[in-house]
């Protein structure tokens, strides 16, 4: 242990644990004299000196454990796409420890992947390397998170295709017998199609008009309630239930997938450039249309974040013109219609 001089300022030079540390004090050398007469003391009784013992875990281990950690607490699907974030993140930092990973080095590979995908996709990734990090925290593999301070990328407004009311009465006519009442609890309750397709009856509580979704995308549960329209299709469901699954094939398996059939209705109805994911967004769009507040469009979706809901306060141009003319009304009381209609006559006269 010791002090010495560099250029005018002075540093203390010793050791913890086998580690050899420097540290700079000023240009007083009476002061590093000083701080080094501390920092003894503190060895001697063992006390900890504010220098954070970093361990040496390569970031492409450490993503392994985390992807444990991921399988174990997130859904399938947030789990499925951790994985393919972390493959190109582990591409990136091979070989670098965790400790070494700079808010600098992520800005770098935000660039880089910038210019191979989408901002979203990068937005994703680098939300994934994050919590990484807030994880490695939590378990004590190093002291500070990097990517906290790594800005995400300005999105362009995602895709927003949703049905009109034509529209829906055209497909609800076009769809076969198992693939409709599928599409009218997308319509009724804006559930994802994992959800619908993993509905179980015992999620189905018909006496208080109620459906719980379990397995939702992050997670967590919500509940939805059953309007009539609804009911009245899983009533008739119900009836002829085979298993525990709502829609399931002879032998009680739920159904797979159906893109084969819902393709098929969507052409029948001559409806284009749509997904069954947009049935979610026709609900949200005409929750909103009806005037009802994005806090409950956001506790009926089942989203997180409030950010999520402002997508579906998108609105068709005839109901925002309807909208601008409700005002006709307020203006009534100033005349200015009367006025309007005065100098009209005076014109044709």
């Amino acid at each position: 242990m010791g002090i010495f001089q560099k250029g005018k300022n002075w540093y203390i030079d010793y050791y913890v644990k086998g580690r050899r540390k420097r540290k700079k004090i000023g240009p007083s050398k009476k002061l590093a004299m000083q701080v080094l007469k501390d920092v003894q003391l503190k060895i001697a009784k063992g006390e900890y000196l504010g220098v954070y013992e970093e361990k040496k875990i390569p970031f492409d281990k450490y993503a392994e454990q985390y992807l444990d950690y991921s399988k174990a607490n997130k859904a399938w699907s947030s789990y499925r796409r951790d994985r393919f974030s972390i493959n190109k993140l582990a591409s990136f930092f091979k070989g670098k420890y965790l400790f070494e990973i700079t808010s600098q080095m992520i800005e770098k590979y935000k660039a880089t992947r910038l210019e191979k995908v989408a901002p979203a996709t990068v937005n994703r990734e680098l939300a994934c390397l994050k919590h990484m990090f807030t994880k490695a925290i939590d378990w004590g593999f190093v002291k500070a998170n990097p990517a906290k301070g790594v800005k995400r990328l300005k999105e362009p407004p995602g895709r927003l295709r949703y049905l009109k009311t034509e529209e829906v009465e055209a497909l609800l006519r076009a769809c076969s017998d198992n693939i409709r009442p599928i599409v009218v609890i997308a319509l009724n309750t804006g559930m994802r199609k994992s959800e619908i397709l993993n509905l179980k009856w015992s999620d189905v509580d018909l006496k208080n008009l109620k459906i719980t979704v379990i397995n939702a995308k992050n997670n967590e549960s919500r509940m939805i309630p059953i309007n009539q329209t609804l009911y009245q299709e899983l009533l008739e469901l119900s009836q002829k239930a085979n298993g525990e699954y709502v829609f399931s094939n002879r032998d009680g398996r739920p159904f797979k997938d159906i893109k084969k059939g819902f393709s098929s209705a969507l052409k029948r109805a001559g409806i284009k450039d749509f997904r069954f994911h947009d049935l979610r967004h026709t609900f949200g769009s005409h929750l909103v249309m009806q005037g009802v507040g994005l806090r409950t469009v956001q506790q009926l979706m089942g989203h997180k974040e409030i950010r999520m809901t402002m997508r579906y306060s998108h609105l068709s141009p005839e109901y925002v013109q309807k909208a601008v003319e409700s005002l006709d009304n307020l203006w009534t009381l100033y005349g200015h219609q009367n006025k309007s209609k005065a100098s009209d006559d005076s014109v044709n006269h």
